[in-house]
């Protein structure tokens, strides 16, 4: 039987160290060659020596050609002689040969199975680095797909949308042509009727007699005086005002949204209204303010916003004294304008849109010194609020010289409704007028002041 090698007992020996003599299969050979502390060693092919009785034969140390390579030294790790450990060696830790080769031989074992599993790691590895390369160019062509699938829908959406406005837009056109038509034949039929009328008066008032003249003159009148009446407009009744917005939001179309509108509507500042509480007054450090609702050349409301709304607010006795104005666009043709004046008096307000008036602007604003708070009691009547003494005087005037008859019945100076007991001012919200009341009925008015 083939002779094992001395290293890892696994394989049959296909060299020989001749430094160190021991046997090698074909990988320890190699990796005797590759290990730094044995890389000079002379390794040689057992089939290359002269003949198979050489093999066993003992390995001489090349430093002492007289003498056999039977130890090893742990401390330098290779293979010497009994002449290096007692010269070059000595002191160093050494053994025999056949003693250490089971402790290296394991070592290397462990550290080839180390390696192999190394490998074994590198090759799951470099599979599934392959694997994922399949993985993201297949992942990529089902994206393409469907980059591509979202873009065709995109665009048959974009295209639908775009035939859709044009419908829209011819629709459009077919009804203002209508309008015109038909405007343009009733225009043309009271046209012939008066230029009738005219050219029978005229041959009647220049060819006929007097006594023709008289009789038809009834008849003639009659017929101009209700062409006359005829009420038309002197105006087309329709305008090209058609705008189209990029920027509108225009629904969904084939699952996509998508953005453009056909816009007829268009603002007439000469038809936009303010509306709000109290247009005309205000008070000092308080916000308050209005709405401003634009409508379209119709009289209807634009139901969007984007309008170019101006507001100013000036003070009449003070030039250098004006008032920011907030507006805010709500985005279906109504504007909130909020102001809050630091001084009082009277103030110019102009609201414009496009650069004109609307209706009611400009107009005056009053502002008054700052808001008085109520001190008194918004009751029913004196005597509830007094607890019942007949005595007690509120500033509306009403007073309980009969006794409780029922809140708001027969009492002398009520006003029939809930009041402020300190000024007589019947609207919660309101501000109080009346000042802090004189000695002389402090008394009596402090019952319908606090409860």
């Amino acid at each position: 039987a083939a002779a094992g090698c001395d290293l890892c007992a696994d394989g049959a020996a296909a060299g020989r160290c001749l430094t160190c003599g021991v046997r090698l299969c074909p990988f320890c050979c190699r990796a005797h060659r590759r290990q730094k502390k044995t890389a000079s060693h002379a390794v040689t092919e057992l089939e290359n020596t002269r003949d198979c009785s050489q093999a066993g034969k003992p390995l001489l140390c090349p430093s002492h050609p007289t003498e056999e390579l039977r130890l090893f030294c742990e401390q330098c790790d290779q293979t010497v002689c009994q002449e290096c450990v007692l010269g070059r060696h000595r002191q160093h830790p050494y053994d025999f040969t056949s003693n250490v080769i089971h402790k290296h031989g394991d070592a290397l074992r462990k550290l080839l199975k180390n390696t192999q599993q190394h490998m074994d790691t590198l090759e799951d590895v470099l599979s599934q680095i392959d694997n994922m390369g399949s993985a993201v160019c297949s992942r990529v062509e089902a994206v393409a797909t469907e980059i591509c699938l979202f873009a065709s829908g995109y665009v048959r959406a974009i295209e639908e949308h775009r035939d859709r406005l044009l419908k829209q837009l011819e629709d459009l056109k077919v009804q203002k042509e209508n309008l015109l038509h038909l405007q343009k034949a009733q225009l043309q039929q009271l046209l012939l009727d008066m230029r009738t009328g005219v050219e029978f008066t005229e041959h009647l008032l220049m060819s006929g007699t007097d006594l023709e003249i008289l009789i038809t003159k009834g008849v003639v009148s009659s017929r101009l005086t209700k062409l006359n009446s005829v009420a038309y407009s002197t105006h087309p009744s329709v305008d090209d005002r058609i705008q189209f917005s990029p920027q509108e939001r225009a629904g969904r179309c084939c699952g996509y949204e998508v953005f453009g509108a056909v816009l007829n509507k268009v603002v007439d500042p000469a038809r936009c209204t303010l509306h709000g509480e109290d247009l005309h007054s205000a008070c000092q450090n308080q916000r308050t303010g209005f709405t401003l609702l634009c409508n379209d050349t119709t009289g209807e409301r634009m139901g969007q916003g984007g309008e170019a709304v101006r507001v100013t607010i000036t003070h009449k006795d003070k030039r250098n004294c004006a008032v920011k104005p907030t507006v805010c666009d709500n985005g279906d043709g109504t504007y909130c304008i909020s102001y809050s004046p630091e001084e009082p008096g009277l103030y110019a307000v102009c609201v414009c849109v496009k650069g004109q008036h609307v209706q009611g602007s400009p107009f005056t604003l009053m502002v008054k010194h700052k808001f008085r708070e109520h001190q008194g009691v918004f009751h029913c009547c004196t005597f509830c609020s007094s607890g019942g003494q007949k005595a007690a005087r509120c500033a509306c005037g009403g007073t309980m010289p009969g006794g409780y008859q029922g809140c708001g019945h027969g009492h002398k100076g009520h006003p029939g409704c809930y009041h402020w007991s300190c000024c007589g001012q019947v609207k919660e919200s309101s501000e109080c007028l009346g000042g802090p009341p004189s000695n002389t009925s402090l008394r009596s008015l402090l019952r319908t002041v606090a409860l």
